[in-house]
C-alpha cells in the first residue's frame, strides 16, 4: 500500500474540489471554521468511502447485515484502508465505555495480547517464559552438572484456612516433603500439620 491517501477532486457537501494527500501512521488533525468542510473531509469522504469498500469486500450474505453508506462526491481516492469512525455525539451513557468498547475492538486487541504480547518481570527485567517440563530439562542441564541434587517447590498460600485438609490432599498427590521458608530447612509434610507453614 502506499504511503499516504491520496484524494482527488472531492466535492462532498461543503468541499470544492479539493485534492488532499494524507500520511499513513500519522496524527492528522482537521482545523476550520464552522462550516468550513471538516466533517465531510473526515467522515463524509475519508469513513464513507473507507467503510464502503470495506463492506464491498464482505460476502453477499455478510453485506445485507451491515450499514451500507453513499459514495462520497470525488473524483479518486486511492491508499485508503478500511475505517472507524467516533464522532463528537454520546453514543453510550456508561461512564466506563472507551475506545475501545465503543468501536468494539477491544476483545480482538485483548486477544492480540494474549497470544502475541511479552510479559516482562518488573523487578529483574527478564522476559517471562511459559515453561514446560522439557525447557525446565534444558535449563537444569545447562546449568547444573551432573549430579546435583535439588529441589523443585511451589508456594502453599497464608490465605488457606483449613490447613489439615489441604496437607491431606497433597500428600494424597503424591508430596511428602516441604521446605520452611522461615527456618530453610526441609521436613515430612506429615509434621507440619496443624502448623501454619508457608
Amino acid at each position: 500500500m502506499q504511503e499516504f491517501i491520496e484524494i482527488k477532486k472531492a466535492a462532498t457537501h461543503n468541499l470544492k474540489n479539493i485534492d488532499v494527500q494524507i500520511p499513513h501512521k500519522k496524527l492528522i488533525v482537521v482545523t476550520g471554521v464552522s462550516g468550513s468542510g471538516k466533517s465531510s473531509l473526515a467522515f463524509d469522504t475519508l469513513y464513507a468511502e473507507g467503510q464502503r469498500r470495506f463492506v464491498e469486500s464482505m460476502s453477499a450474505y455478510t453485506r445485507q447485515f451491515l450499514e451500507r453508506m453513499p459514495r462520497p462526491d470525488v473524483e479518486s481516492i486511492t491508499g485508503i484502508p478500511p475505517a472507524v469512525a467516533i464522532q463528537q455525539r454520546t453514543q453510550s451513557k456508561n461512564p466506563r465505555s472507551t475506545v475501545g468498547t465503543l468501536t468494539e475492538i477491544y476483545d480482538y486487541l485483548r486477544l492480540i495480547f494474549g497470544r502475541i504480547g511479552r510479559t516482562f518481570c518488573k523487578n529483574c527485567k527478564q522476559e517471562v517464559i511459559k515453561d514446560n517440563p522439557q525447557t525446565v530439562y534444558n535449563y537444569l542441564e545447562k546449568n547444573y552438572p551432573d549430579g546435583t541434587k535439588l529441589l523443585i517447590t511451589f508456594p502453599i498460600s497464608e490465605s488457606i484456612k483449613r490447613v489439615d485438609d489441604y496437607i491431606k490432599q497433597i500428600i494424597e498427590q503424591g508430596f511428602t516433603r516441604a521446605y520452611n521458608l522461615k527456618d530453610h530447612e526441609v521436613v515430612s509434610i506429615e509434621d507440619i500439620s496443624g502448623k501454619k507453614f508457608v
